[in-house]
């Protein structure tokens, strides 16, 4: 195994975890900048406020995005162990 095929497999799973990363960080991010407008405005500084939304968000995101989450995993997954005899040169 070469230096590049290392390099490349590296990006590969750096990508990946973005892809998985990406959609649940953003829901939970945009629900946590909805709440913190809301508190700001209603003048309630509650901590724990924001907690609930947030998990919320990301069961739902994990629920309509889970299955497309899913397949890139399995096609990833496929990908590494069908080049295993590649990487092994």
């Amino acid at each position: 195994m070469d230096a590049e095929t290392v390099i490349t497999l590296g990006q590969k799973a750096l990508e990946m975890t973005f892809l998985m990363a990406f959609p649940i960080l953003m829901a939970t991010f945009v629900v946590g900048l909805v709440v913190s407008i809301f508190q700001a405005a209603t003048q309630i500084q509650e901590m724990t406020l924001s907690y609930i939304p947030k998990i919320i968000a990301a069961y739902v995101t994990v629920f309509l995005l889970g299955g497309w989450m899913l397949s890139k995993m399995v096609d990833y997954t496929k990908e590494l162990i069908i080049n295993i005899p590649a990487y092994l040169r």
